[in-house]
């Protein structure tokens, strides 16, 4: 079996940014170490950090007043930061520029007037923290569809999350274009995003299977996978080489591999080491569910 990774694969600057903030912050303190949340969306690397000390949680209540916390790299509501300050805590904010850039834009037009619409997954990290500095006056739509049910306004303005696919960010905005007279749009897509899904989709139109390495829970990584069943291929999403099954490549002679911007480079050759060399699989010591196309 021949296996090919994709020339865009993996971590990104924001995530890596991400991990030495942590890291860092990690070495330096003298107390506990908290992370809003997973640091990332990849189960092993908030594993790891677990193993180092630096503990993920969900809410603050039970985290000790001076404690370090770390903001992800989704970033949090302007309202969780002033939580944070509020209790006194030691905030390592390592929320990625791009993400940053997001927010300071929605903030700026919902202040200059515009109705704001974030293109994007409302359940998301990001987009939360995205809504939350618009004071939740925005309003979140993930597909063109749900773009068609927006009221027409005066002034419309509209940013992006930074992992949604370029396809449907165009085609959300050609909807939106009637909603306004005026209307302004921001793509804060970021380039780490639109040169992995490029390079897949390149990827995927010459291989006969494709492999995609990933949180389960990582946007960027699920529409990877969802670009690459587009072109007909078949496509599995992995979080670490023992989902693998050897079935998977029966009458196969082309593997691609691609990963979410949140994979390591350790995780990613396991997988490819496995796929050439089925009869020897290498323990991760994380599974998950397969997901075949």
């Amino acid at each position: 079996m021949r296996v090919i990774l994709a020339e865009h694969a993996g971590f990104c600057f924001g995530v890596k940014r991400a991990i030495n903030m942590a890291s860092e912050t990690a070495k330096k303190a003298k107390d506990t170490v908290y992370t809003y949340g997973p640091i990332i969306h990849n189960p092993q690397v908030v594993e790891k950090f677990e193993n180092e000390g630096v503990h993920a949680v969900k809410n603050i209540s039970k985290v000790k007043k001076g404690s370090s916390i770390i903001i992800r790299t989704h970033g949090v509501p302007p309202e969780k930061e002033s939580e944070f300050f509020k209790k006194s805590l030691k905030v390592t904010d390592a929320t990625c520029p791009f993400v940053k850039k997001a927010q300071k834009l929605a903030s700026k037009l919902v202040n200059e007037g515009y109705k704001v619409v974030i293109l994007g997954e409302a359940h998301h990290p990001e987009v939360k923290g995205i809504l939350g500095y618009t004071d939740n006056k925005a309003v979140v739509v993930g597909n063109p569809k749900e773009a068609g049910k927006i009221k027409k306004c005066g002034k419309l303005g509209v940013v992006v999350q930074t992992t949604q696919s370029m396809q449907n960010f165009l085609d959300t905005v050609n909807v939106l274009r009637d909603k306004a007279p005026e209307i302004r749009v921001f793509n804060t897509i970021c380039d780490a995003t639109r040169k992995r899904q490029d390079s897949a989709l390149k990827l995927a139109n010459k291989v006969d299977i494709m492999i995609v390495v990933g949180g389960k829970n990582s946007a960027n990584t699920k529409h990877l996978a969802e670009l690459c069943r587009e072109k007909s291929v078949p496509t599995y999403h992995i979080e670490g080489a023992l989902e693998i099954k050897k079935s998977w490549f029966k009458g196969k002679k082309l593997a691609g591999v691609t990963a979410g911007a949140s994979t390591p480079d350790w995780i990613i050759k396991n997988v490819i080491k496995t796929i050439t060399a089925p009869e020897r699989p290498h323990n991760q010591g994380r599974t998950g569910q397969n997901n075949k196309s």
